[in-house]
């Protein structure tokens, strides 16, 4: 029986590109969005992948749609906690709202999409957390205090599971793209990519199939004794 697994935010972007990779290695997946219902209605028709819609922000949201998904497909054990939002202003300009809706996605969301199925994960013995953080967790962004400190925590969140979860089978780690060719990055103006680009020593934007492949490697059981790691894929741009 194939193994399931969960893509938050999986069918848009990098998590599409996610999504479409482990089904294309075997896994049964299950795509979780936040509103397109069309989007998503389109990449089930196209892929063959099931869609659910939910507030990763939202305890209560996460852990009913978990259960549903388990209901249809089995016990998840794999999860990419790739959803994720922005709300980008000057620290002096940044609201209290612009704060609490990055951190009740892109940090607190990532706990609501793990804690339910942590229990399921340690009883059965295997399990795969990927976590999508971001270049800009590891180096900062002028305008992204909010960004910046959830992708933050988002690998100090893997590096503290990696620990509990080791004895029990469980392995926790994380991708940090760079600029990735999404549709948030090609609708910004041309000659800021320029800019962006100008900064890459590969001289291009990455492409979101090449961030899918390290969430693949992650998740299999080739990567049993990675475990509290980063993958930095961001065309040599920053180095930890």
């Amino acid at each position: 029986m194939a193994r399931v697994a969960l893509v938050t935010g999986g069918s848009r972007g990098i998590g599409e590109a996610i999504s479409k990779a482990l089904k294309a290695e075997g896994y049964e997946v299950a795509a979780t969005y936040a509103g397109n219902d069309e989007k998503a209605k389109a990449f089930t028709e196209a892929t063959g992948i099931k869609t659910y819609k939910w507030n990763v922000g939202d305890y209560a949201e996460s852990k009913a749609g978990i259960e549903q998904v388990e209901a249809d497909l089995g016990p998840i054990d794999i999860v990419v906690a790739n959803a994720g939002i922005t709300r980008d202003a000057p620290f002096h300009k940044m609201t209290p709202e612009q704060w609490n809706e990055v951190i009740d996605t892109n940090l607190t969301g990532v706990f609501n999409t793990i804690h339910p199925v942590w229990p399921g994960m340690r009883e059965r013995g295997f399990g795969r957390i990927v976590v999508i953080s971001s270049i800009n967790g590891q180096k900062g962004q002028f305008a992204q205090v909010n960004y910046a400190a959830t992708k933050a925590g988002d690998l100090g969140i893997i590096k503290s599971l990696a620990q509990e979860g080791a004895s029990k089978g469980i392995t926790a780690n994380a991708v940090c793209p760079g600029y990735i060719a999404t549709e948030m990055v090609m609708a910004v103006p041309e000659k800021v990519r320029e800019k962006i680009i100008a900064q890459i020593p590969a001289g291009r934007l990455g492409e979101p199939e090449e961030i899918a492949r390290c969430v693949a490697f992650l998740a299999s059981d080739d990567a049993g004794f990675i475990n509290g790691s980063t993958i930095s894929a961001n065309g040599g741009q920053f180095f930890v």
